[in-house]
């Protein structure tokens, strides 16, 4: 039988960006170090192939440090954690290594310094999210204040409208935040924000390519997590952006074929913390079934790596 034709446009950039790149190299290098098991605190990065992975070669994810003992490495989440965390490993003189985002922590030292210089924070970011738990975690309860949406600017009662600073979550959507932005800015002039954008380029970049795809497709599809941020806020970017059929997959089993009958065009992307071999599925998935065209949409071209922390550098 004829296969259908097809144009797949593939969005570059997609998939892992340096600081979940970094993240899976830490655990891996932790347990070429120290053997198995090693401990890591919550999810390493919000991917559910990637963690089965890991705890195939003998990581063990938990939630917290109560569930991890005293003699084995521990390490925390490309998320970051809240300053109670690190403190408390110390205490128990835990070997343990930070696989936070070098881009999170940016704005964690950028939360404490405008601490320091007596400003009270606003954040940017979804409740409950490990990387907005982490940040705020830097400072004491009450030093910062959080903010989800347009909506939400209303209700904040700082000690001094006139000290006030804000940063964001590195992977909310770069429109919605621009908003927020203004809106705090209208209600409180004096307010300072972040040097440089919060918001990282690897959010930043896969959006953009997102926009430039999506009018072009007749539906599109985002390869990520459910818990992923990034890969949510795509699905969102896409169908904002013309694909009104804009939809997340983790793989390509979980493709829904009967919403996509008669479509002539999909786009394809996948969040940071999307592997590329499950990108490569989906694209198999739909070679099996159409006559594919593959059309490239490079928006950026990103070169960025980060090194992992000296103790795993290091020789046993």
């Amino acid at each position: 039988m004829t296969k259908a034709p097809l144009t797949l446009y593939l969005a570059a950039p997609r998939g892992f960006c340096a600081g979940v790149d970094r993240a899976i190299k830490i655990v891996e290098m932790a347990l070429e170090k120290w053997g198995a098991p090693v401990f890591v605190r919550h999810e390493i990065v919000h991917n559910k192939f990637v963690v089965d992975g890991l705890r195939d070669k003998g990581a063990i994810f938990v939630e917290s440090l109560d569930d991890c003992p005293d003699d084995r490495p521990v390490i925390f989440s490309a998320h970051g954690v809240p300053k109670t965390v690190p403190a408390e490993a110390a205490q128990r003189q835990m070997i343990f290594v930070d696989a936070t985002c070098p881009l999170v922590s940016k704005v964690h030292i950028e939360a404490q310094r405008h601490a320091d210089n007596g400003l009270q924070m606003v954040m940017i970011g979804h409740a409950g999210h490990p990387e907005t738990v982490g940040t705020m975690g830097q400072l004491p309860d009450g030093e910062v204040l959080l903010v989800e949406t347009v909506a939400d600017v209303a209700d904040v009662t700082p000690r001094d409208p006139e000290r006030l600073a804000f940063v964001t979550q590195t992977t909310l959507s770069v429109d919605d935040t621009v908003d927020i932005v203004a809106a705090l800015k209208t209600r409180f002039p004096a307010i300072i924000g972040p040097h440089k954008e919060d918001i990282c380029y690897a959010t930043t970049n896969r959006q953009e390519a997102v926009k430039a795809m999506a009018p072009k497709c007749d539906a599109m599809l985002v390869v990520g997590a459910p818990n992923s941020s990034n890969s949510r806020r795509l699905v969102e970017v896409g169908t904002k952006a013309g694909c009104s059929y804009s939809q997340l997959v983790q793989r390509a089993s979980d493709i829904d074929w009967r919403a996509l009958d008669g479509i002539s065009s999909i786009g394809i992307t996948a969040g940071a913390s999307a592997p590329e071999v499950l990108i490569n599925e989906v694209i198999d998935a739909f070679r099996d079934r159409y006559d594919v065209v593959v059309e490239m949409v490079e928006t950026a071209v990103e070169n960025v790596e980060f090194k992992v922390p000296r103790v795993l550098r290091e020789t046993a």
